[in-house]
């Protein structure tokens, strides 16, 4: 069995030869040679430039030995194509400058065509699997239309998402237009990427878990299920759901018709197993700070996280969240080694 099968049999609960592997923000800031580049471009250039993209998309799999490429780029990029401008400050992580306050800004958001308004996107990854030679799997993602509305109504990445969750309340009118805006530009974002020879996509519904469980399913799992659903009628390529704070919602997530659910540090892998493993596949959920430790503690965490899913199919390992960005390289090696050798 090639590598390039293990992730999507393991996503389809097909027979694999071993636990693959491969972690969130795996191409980034851990990485001195992502640094090496960075220091030279804006954050979003990389992003929108094909030949920078798929060079930094490729720096996880020749360091280190990553089963699976994930292609370089942001949750953000379709929302800079709808209309809101984006920049990174060092050490501030995004701001949107012309954040969403009210219905007639939401009115004057535009739907994106891949095509037209990130043709960038498809031709990173067409690059990015020249150069992997197509001996292992591209991931393409979004992020998920609840978590792409809280970053364009706050403006940026909040505590308690209080402007968006106000809006929720209190304008149903202008909630319910932004949602199916991004909900439409999720589905062509992602088809987009599926159409560039991705062999599975992953959906960040990164704080959708700072919603209590019923609000969960008004305003985020509809949309979630919506977008799935719409891309299980156009291909067969293999979905995964991420929430951040999953413990309380998993078995509604299964609802969604995802294949895989990635779950984080604070869920008991096990226990999710037991949950939901028998209707979907599971990646996860180290938590990345165990990275810091030495690497015989690394080696410890890594297989206590293995053994409580155990070697058969189903399972994707991977961090409970994207890796830190002073995460010792070394350590991620040893963590990637033993999955390997489990």
């Amino acid at each position: 069995m090639s590598t390039k099968d293990f992730l999507v049999r393991a996503a389809r609960k097909e027979p694999v030869d071993r636990v693959p592997v491969w972690i969130m923000r795996q191409a980034g800031r851990y990485m001195k040679e992502y640094m090496a580049i960075r220091k030279n471009y804006e954050f979003m250039t990389l992003c929108r430039t094909p030949e920078l993209a798929a060079e930094i998309s490729m720096q996880p799999i020749d360091v280190i030995g990553m089963d699976a490429g994930i292609i370089f780029s942001d949750i953000l990029v379709p929302v800079e194509a709808m209309g809101i401008k984006v920049t990174f400050e060092k050490d501030h992580g995004p701001k949107l400058h012309n954040p969403i306050t009210n219905y007639d800004d939401v009115v004057a958001l535009k739907i994106p065509e891949p095509d037209v308004d990130m043709p960038f996107v498809a031709e990173s990854i067409k690059l990015f699997r020249e150069k992997l030679d197509d001996k292992l799997p591209v991931l393409g993602f979004s992020g998920a239309p609840w978590t792409l509305a809280a970053y364009m109504i706050e403006g940026g990445g909040s505590r308690n998402y209080t402007k968006i969750k106000s809006l929720m309340f209190n304008d149903k009118k202008t909630f319910d237009l932004l949602m199916e805006k991004t909900t439409e530009t999720v589905v062509k974002h992602l088809y987009a990427q599926i159409k560039a020879g991705t062999s599975m996509v992953q959906i960040f519904d990164t704080w959708a878990g700072c919603l209590a469980y019923d609000d969960y399913v008004k305003y985020a799992f509809p949309y979630e299920k919506e977008v799935i659903t719409r891309l299980k009628k156009l291909t067969d390529v293999p979905v995964t759901l991420y929430i951040n704070g999953c413990g309380n919602i998993l078995e509604k997530m299964v609802e969604t018709q995802a294949d895989v659910l990635s779950i984080d540090w604070m869920v008991d892998l096990k226990d999710a197993k037991n949950r939901v493993g028998k209707k979907v596949a599971l990646q996860g959920n180290m938590d990345p700070c165990c990275l810091y430790g030495s690497p015989e503690s690394v080696k410890q965490k890594t297989l206590e996280t293995l053994n409580k899913f155990g070697k058969e199919t189903g399972y994707i390992f991977n961090l409970g969240h994207g890796i830190l960005p002073d995460i010792p390289v070394e350590n991620v090696k040893v963590m990637v080694d033993t999955v390997k050798n489990f």
